[in-house]
C-alpha cells in the first residue's frame, strides 16, 4: 500500500513506515503531521486517482527531526567585468515518518 502526497509543492510517493525529508512543517520532534492533500492511493493492486484530490484520504506522519540540508553554493559572475558573488543557502528540512495510510 502507498500514496502519493502532495507537500511543500513537491509530491512523494509514501508507504507506511518510510521516512522522507521535506520542507521545513511547524511541530517539534515527536508531533504528528497528517497530509491532506492525497493524490493517488494504491491499495493491493486498487488505484484510486484524485481529481484533484482523493476524497477522504489522508496520511499521517510523526515528525523525528527538525534540521537543515546540505550547504548548497551560489556563484554568480558576469566575465571580463570584474564582477563576482558567491553565497551559500541551507534548507530547513523535516524528516517524518509514516506511520498509517487512510482511505
Amino acid at each position: 500500500m502507498y500514496a502519493v502526497v502532495k507537500t511543500g509543492g513537491k509530491q512523494c510517493r509514501v508507504s507506511e513506515g518510510d521516512t522522507l525529508n521535506i520542507e521545513k512543517v511547524e511541530g517539534d520532534k515527536g508531533s504528528e503531521v497528517v497530509f491532506d492533500e492525497v493524490l493517488m492511493v494504491s491499495m493491493d493492486g486498487d488505484i484510486k486517482v484524485g481529481t484533484p484530490y482523493v476524497m477522504g484520504a489522508r496520511v499521517v506522519g510523526e515528525i523525528t527531526a527538525q534540521k537543515r540540508g546540505p550547504k548548497i553554493m551560489v556563484f554568480r559572475m558576469k566575465r571580463r567585468k570584474g564582477y563576482h558573488k558567491k553565497t551559500g543557502h541551507r534548507q530547513e528540512l523535516t524528516s517524518v515518518k509514516i506511520k498509517e495510510i487512510f482511505i
